[in-house]
C-alpha cells in the first residue's frame, strides 16, 4: 500500500494503524467477494454473489459521482470494506429529508476476528471524524443500516450517532442513523 492511496492514516488503534485505501476493483473483488459471502455479513449486505458480479459492483462504485469505496487496513491488513458517498446526491434522499452535503457510511468488518470487539464503533466515530473535517459544508453524517442488525446499530450508537427513525428502503427496513456536526 503506497501513501498516494492512504485516505486516513495514523489513526492508532489497539490493534495497530488503521488506514483507508481506495478500492482497485480487479485486486480487491476476491477479498470483497469473500467478506461479501461470509454468512453474517450477507444477511445484511444481500451481496453474496459470484466474483465477477462483486468486481462489476466495485467498479460502478469507482466510477460513481457520489461514491467512493475504499478497503479498511490496520497496519496494512485489509480488515474492512467502506463506501463513503453524497448522501444528499443518493438514491437514499428520497427515502428522508436530506440537507445539502449531507455525507453516507457504509461498512462492512470483514474478517469475523474484527467483529463484535467495539471495533466498529471506533472506526465509524475516526472515519465520520475524517468525513466532517475534510467537508466543511457537512453538517452531519448519515447511515441506514438494517434495522435487524442488532450489533450495527451498538456501533452506531457507540460512535455518536443517533436513530432519527425507521425507513423503508428497497429491500430492506433501516435504521435511518444520524451523526451531527459538533461545534
Amino acid at each position: 500500500m503506497t501513501r498516494e492511496r492512504l485516505v486516513i492514516a495514523e489513526t492508532v488503534l489497539e490493534q495497530g494503524v488503521f488506514a483507508l485505501r481506495a478500492v482497485d476493483p480487479a485486486a480487491d473483488a476476491e477479498l470483497v467477494h469473500g467478506w461479501m459471502n461470509d454468512p453474517e455479513v450477507a444477511e445484511f449486505w444481500e451481496m453474496a454473489q459470484p466474483v465477477e458480479r462483486v468486481a462489476a459492483y466495485l467498479r460502478e462504485q469507482v466510477a460513481s459521482s457520489h461514491s467512493t469505496p475504499y478497503v479498511g487496513c490496520v497496519d496494512g491488513t485489509p480488515m474492512s470494506y467502506w463506501e463513503l458517498y453524497r448522501a444528499d446526491l443518493d438514491p437514499l434522499r428520497h427515502h428522508y429529508a436530506s440537507r445539502p452535503r449531507d455525507a453516507g457510511v457504509h461498512l462492512l468488518l470483514g474478517p469475523s476476528a474484527y467483529r463484535g470487539r467495539g471495533l466498529g464503533a471506533v472506526l465509524l466515530r475516526a472515519v465520520s471524524d475524517w468525513q466532517l473535517r475534510t467537508d466543511p459544508y457537512a453538517e452531519r453524517v448519515v447511515a441506514e443500516p438494517d434495522i435487524r442488525n442488532a450489533r450495527s446499530l451498538r456501533a452506531f450508537e457507540r460512535a455518536g450517532f443517533r436513530m432519527a427513525r425507521q425507513i423503508d428502503l428497497p429491500g430492506k427496513r433501516a435504521a435511518f442513523m444520524v451523526r451531527e456536526r459538533t461545534a
